[in-house]
């Protein structure tokens, strides 16, 4: 099993930054890809971005330029750096491990003011 504990949420204005972690723990060794994806109130889930384990990266459209993934995996922890906040991004932000299985974490809020 894998756990994920994200932190770094909270409450920003509109222009702001915030960068989120995600750290692993637990049968981490054969985790590939991991990534953040977010869900706002009344709408799916939807991908942010994603990083494989050798570094390869994809981002969704509307976070592209303003946001950026990296991982250390050395302290099996994947981070979401996010500059330029817009209310739109307002959400739970989940982390995601892709291995033999796949393993979310319980969410941390993102709250953006206008």
């Amino acid at each position: 099993q894998v756990q994920l504990v994200e932190s770094g949420g909270g409450l920003v204005q509109a222009g702001g930054s915030l960068r989120l972690s995600c750290a692993a723990s637990g049968i981490t060794w054969n985790i590939n890809a991991m990534g953040w994806y977010r869900q706002a109130p009344g709408k799916e889930r939807e991908l942010v971005a994603v990083i494989g384990s050798g570094g390869s990266t994809n981002y969704a459209d509307s976070v592209k330029d303003r946001f950026t993934i990296s991982r250390d995996n050395a302290k099996n922890t994947v981070y979401l750096q996010m500059n330029s906040l817009k209310p739109e991004d307002t959400a739970v932000y989940y982390c995601k491990a892709e291995g033999r299985k796949i393993f979310w974490g319980q969410g941390t809020q993102v709250t953006v003011s206008s």
